[in-house]
């Protein structure tokens, strides 16, 4: 079952999925122009959710948020309860400093699977319920209630994920917003900008105070976080893409083909042609 609503005026769409078994997204092919954030329920028992071409265990009762220029796809599509919306519909740095999640619940680089506990399960299934019920009431609030419900979803999950996520507590939430903003700066610059001291600037820090507050964060370094941002592009365009390592270099930034190999390898562990190649190999049954 797939469920939408659509916006003429303004494109605004939103999407609920429940025991669709074909239920996936790939971002550089068949849905590129459709730029859906997705959360994604997994209700039933573990299974394998496959991610830019990368295989990760999606636990049992547990959520998923993903990013639109994330591909993905289901071991078992038909278990899963999904929402999906665009910017347009709701947008998640506009309303940033009422549901915390940029940055956070929306990840580039790291998959934030959120455990549910029995309440959390109930409230999320009675949530899934009443988003139902909306989708059939065809009035002149649907779309009102609906933006409201979604609000109230995003809120809520943002909180369970910030509950369980222990080194955020640490933190004042203003050393936090400012994690949060510099993994939106990295996610609308890294093909052009990839030093730390960019961002720093941007901020009015230090590089060196964003490393120290990195570090009380139990984080990630600010270089570790950019050069996995550009190497997780770099894998969704050899992965999904028939560009040229050439093209692929210039479009991430880069002014020479060989230091990109170089750091490629570096941070994937094999050359861009032959991460490439394995993939080929894979997909033809080798």
């Amino acid at each position: 079952m797939k469920l939408t609503l659509r916006n003429e005026h303004t494109g605004g769409e939103l999407l609920l999925f429940k025991e669709e078994a074909g239920f996936d997204r790939l971002c550089f092919s068949k849905d590129r122009f459709n730029k859906y954030f997705t959360i994604a329920w997994n209700p039933g028992p573990e299974q394998q959710v496959t991610i830019d071409g990368t295989e990760h265990t999606f636990p049992a009762n547990s959520l998923l948020t993903l990013l639109f220029n994330q591909s993905f796809s289901f071991e078992n599509a038909a278990d899963i309860i999904a929402w999906q919306f665009n910017r347009e519909f709701y947008c998640i740095i506009d309303h940033d400093r009422e549901v915390s999640c940029v940055g956070f619940l929306f990840s580039t680089t790291d998959y934030m699977f959120v455990p549910l506990d029995d309440t959390a399960r109930q409230k999320i299934q009675r949530l899934s319920e009443i988003f139902m019920d909306e989708f059939h009431t065809t009035d002149t609030i649907q779309q009102e209630m609906l933006l409201v419900l979604l609000k109230r979803l995003i809120m809520y999950v943002t909180g369970l994920a910030r509950a369980g996520y222990a080194p955020v507590k640490k933190l004042p939430d203003e050393r936090f917003h400012i994690i949060r903003k510099f993994n939106l700066l990295v996610e609308a610059n890294f093909k052009s900008e990839h030093s730390v001291s960019f961002y720093a600037e941007q901020l009015c820090k230090s590089p060196k105070t964003l490393s120290n507050l990195f570090a009380l964060f139990n984080h990630k370094t600010p270089s570790q976080v950019i050069q996995e941002r550009i190497t997780v592009e770099a894998k969704r365009l050899l992965y999904y893409t028939d560009k040229s390592i050439k093209h692929i270099t210039y479009e991430l930034g880069f002014e020479d083909v060989s230091y990109f190999s170089n750091f490629f390898k570096k941070n994937a562990g094999v050359s861009p042609s032959d991460f490439r190649n394995s993939l080929v190999m894979i997909k033809e049954g080798k």
